[in-house]
């Protein structure tokens, strides 16, 4: 990852993360398999995105591959925090929102869909909205 020859931020991302950052911790918690912790915080430094955030976990540190049903578990005991002043961040449903859900944290969903009926998902067209 932080050797690609192109490597940019989802749109709204440095907004989203300056204005965050003033009253949360923010972690990266990235299904990127290939790369260690500090590759991953490379990548994010390229982009002029590490200031904003306080770590990184992934499968090479966690132990487990995201999506799978421990590692927002692991997540959490490291941190310390209970799932209930935790949000996650993800665009995609069943590797961020399902396991998110399903420990109590508050899912934020970064999709142009629709929240699926019966579920307590907040859904963000764009990063931005995460600072309105």
């Amino acid at each position: 990852m932080c050797d690609w020859p192109v490597v940019q931020t989802v749109d709204g991302a440095p907004e989203a993360l300056k204005c965050s950052s003033q009253f949360a911790n923010i972690y990266v918690a990235t299904g990127a398999e290939d790369s260690s912790e500090s590759e991953i915080k490379r990548a994010f430094s390229r982009v002029g995105l590490d200031e904003f955030l306080s770590g990184y976990f992934c499968k090479s540190n966690v132990g487990l591959a995201k999506g799978s049903p421990e590692f927002l578990e692991v997540i959490l005991s490291h941190l310390g925090l209970p799932a209930s002043r935790t949000a996650v961040v993800g665009d995609r449903f069943v590797k961020d929102m399902k396991p998110a859900m399903r420990l109590g944290l508050k899912p934020i969903w970064l999709t142009q869909e629709n929240a699926p009926r019966g579920t307590e998902v907040r859904v963000i067209r764009n990063l931005r909205e995460l600072c309105m």
